[in-house]
C-alpha cells in the first residue's frame, strides 16, 4: 500500500428505527468495483483503514458502516456511553441486518454501473451469509473472512480465547499472532470485548445460526478465507460451509484460502500483507472491468 493512499471520507444515513449509521468510504480514483465491508462484533470500520486504503489504491471503492450499537454509531446511539458498545438497541439483530441491506441500496445508487462485492469478517460474515440467503442476486461476488458454518456443531459459541489464553493476559490472544493488535483493541474506546451472548442476548444470538439456502438463484463467485488456528470455526468448519454452498446453494465458483498458523483477524495478522494481496488478486479476477 502506498503512503499516499487516500484517507476515508465520512457519511451517515438513518435506519428504519431512527438510528443514525456512520459510514466510512475509501474512494478509488478510477474504480473498477465496489466493496461493502461488514465488520465483526465489538469493533468498528475504523479498524479496517489499512484495508480500505489498499483496496482503493488497487481500484476498489470501499464502503464500511459502523453497525448498530458499534463504533461511532453505537456511541451516538447510546448517548455517549462507551460501556454500552456492542449492544444493538431497538429492533435488535434483524434491524441491524436490515440497516446493512439499506446501505447496499445506497451504494448501488452511488455506483450503478460497477460490480458490488459483499465482504464480511466474523460476525459481519455471518450477517453476509444471512443476507445472501435471500438477496444473493443483489451482489456480484462475496467474501467471507473469519467465518464459520453457522451450526452449533461447527461454530464455537464458547470462550474463543480458551486455547490461546496461556499466550498473554489481554484475553484477546485469539485475534492475531501480532500482540500489538491485542493491546490496540483493548485501548480503543470504540471497541468492546464482552461476550457476544452478553451483548446480543439469547434470542439474537440464536438468530446467527443457520445454513446456506438451497438454490440461491444466483451463481455468484465466493471466497472463503480462514486462519488455520481460528477458534470461531477454523478450516474444518469452512470446508463444511464450502460443501453447503456448492451442494445446497448450487455455487460453482467457490475458493477456499486457509492461512497456516493464522488466527481470527486475518487482515491484522503478521502476514496481513499476503492476505490483502490475495484479496486484491481475487477481486481483480472476479469482477468485471469497464
Amino acid at each position: 500500500m502506498s503512503d499516499d493512499a487516500k484517507a476515508a471520507s465520512d457519511t451517515t444515513y438513518t435506519d428504519a428505527y431512527g438510528v443514525r449509521i456512520h459510514v466510512r468510504v475509501w474512494e478509488a480514483d478510477r474504480p473498477r468495483g465496489v466493496v461493502q465491508l461488514l465488520h465483526g462484533v465489538g469493533e468498528h470500520s475504523g479498524r479496517y483503514d489499512h484495508v480500505g486504503r489498499a483496496l482503493a489504491a488497487a481500484g476498489f471503492t470501499v464502503w464500511a458502516d459502523d453497525h448498530r450499537g458499534h463504533g461511532r454509531t453505537g456511541l451516538e446511539q447510546h448517548g455517549g456511553d462507551a460501556s454500552r458498545q456492542g449492544r444493538l438497541g431497538i429492533g435488535g439483530h434483524r434491524a441491524t441486518v436490515a440497516a446493512v441491506r439499506q446501505l447496499t441500496g445506497i451504494i448501488r445508487e452511488a455506483h450503478p454501473n460497477l460490480p458490488l462485492v459483499l465482504f464480511g469478517h466474523s460476525w459481519g460474515s455471518l450477517m453476509a451469509q444471512i443476507i445472501l440467503n435471500d438477496h444473493a442476486a443483489d451482489y456480484d461476488a462475496a467474501i467471507l473472512m473469519g467465518s464459520a458454518h453457522r451450526t452449533v456443531r461447527h461454530m464455537n459459541g464458547g470462550d474463543l480465547n480458551a486455547r490461546h489464553k496461556h499466550l498473554g493476559d489481554t484475553g484477546l490472544e485469539w485475534l492475531s499472532r501480532d500482540t500489538s493488535v491485542h493491546h490496540a483493541f483493548k485501548a480503543d474506546p470504540l471497541t468492546s470485548d464482552k461476550p457476544l451472548l452478553r451483548l446480543f442476548g439469547l434470542r439474537d444470538t440464536l438468530r446467527l445460526l443457520g445454513r446456506p439456502a438451497r438454490r440461491l438463484g444466483s451463481d455468484l463467485p465466493l471466497l472463503l478465507m480462514v486462519g488455520e488456528d481460528d477458534p470461531l470455526g477454523g478450516p474444518s468448519s469452512i470446508r463444511h460451509l464450502e460443501r453447503d454452498y456448492r451442494e445446497r446453494s448450487g455455487l460453482t465458483d467457490v475458493t477456499v484460502k486457509i492461512y497456516p498458523g493464522a488466527r481470527h483477524e486475518l487482515v491484522n495478522e503478521i502476514n496481513k500483507d499476503e492476505v490483502i494481496a490475495d484479496l486484491i488478486s481475487w477481486l481483480g479476477a472476479h469482477t468485471a472491468t469497464e
